[in-house]
């Protein structure tokens, strides 16, 4: 029996919209300090899944447990003061903000309660300096390259002190250089005790960072396993239009 901590786990987690199955009957299970990735096509209800362990949306049957407690009914914002953060596949940053201020209001409000000023911004100046964008503190968010804005959202959800960070494509759309930085700071970002649970594409990025990886299909789960046993899988390849993973 493994004995190492859980800290999210989902039972037959289902969602419908009407007919549509978006997903169905997902087991999930994520350890500490590990990496669980999530892969499947466009459509298969990667980011569905994430906004069910957010609260974002509901489920429409199966339960949702984080560090053994219950929090399938449980709010949004309860859940991130219980330690569950992301980031958005679409972006989600104040445009109009600077990178300072984006952070500085995930770490006032988005964690603890009643927060020291000055703690909280000494917090910020640290994550912002620990995702390397100390040159660009003041710029305004709108201003910054996609990968940069990439950042400024990592950042905003680490100032929420997450036990769980949910990455949603952080290296969607980047360069093959932005995609090798973006690897090393996720990686650094897990040597920092920090447990995730990431969605992504690049197929170097997930079979590289991961410790296992599940695959969605149509809603449902098909396969999970370590990297190599996903990579090798026919059924993956299959799923991926007969590309080599």
């Amino acid at each position: 029996m493994d004995e190492r901590l859980r800290i999210i786990e989902g039972e037959q987690v289902t969602r419908h919209f009407g007919g549509l199955k978006a997903v169905q009957n997902v087991d999930f299970l994520v350890y500490e300090n590990e990496i669980l990735g999530l892969i499947g096509p466009n459509g298969a209800g990667k980011t569905t899944l994430f906004n069910l362990i957010t609260g974002v949306i509901p489920v429409t049957k199966g339960s949702i447990k984080f560090k053994g407690r219950d929090i399938t009914h449980t709010n949004t914002f309860r859940r991130s003061r219980l330690g569950i953060s992301r980031t958005f596949q679409t972006g989600n940053l104040f445009q109009s903000l600077t990178v300072y201020e984006n952070v500085l209001l995930a770490s006032l409000f988005g964690s603890e309660r009643h927060k020291n000023n000055s703690v909280a911004r000494d917090e910020t100046l640290n994550l912002i300096d620990f995702v390397g964008l100390s040159d660009k503190r003041n710029s305004l968010a709108k201003d910054l390259t996609l990968a940069l804005q990439r950042r400024v959202e990592m950042a905003r959800a680490l100032a929420v002190k997450p036990s769980l960070l949910l990455l949603d494509e952080v290296l969607a759309g980047l360069t093959p250089s932005e995609v090798a930085q973006g690897i090393e700071l996720i990686n650094l970002i897990r040597e920092r005790g920090f447990t995730i649970f990431m969605v992504e594409h690049v197929m170097k990025a997930i079979m590289g960072l991961s410790d296992r990886v599940m695959v969605l299909h149509h809603g449902e789960k098909i396969i999970e396993g370590l990297p190599t046993e996903i990579g090798s899988s026919k059924l993956v390849q299959e799923v991926y239009l007969g590309e080599e993973v």
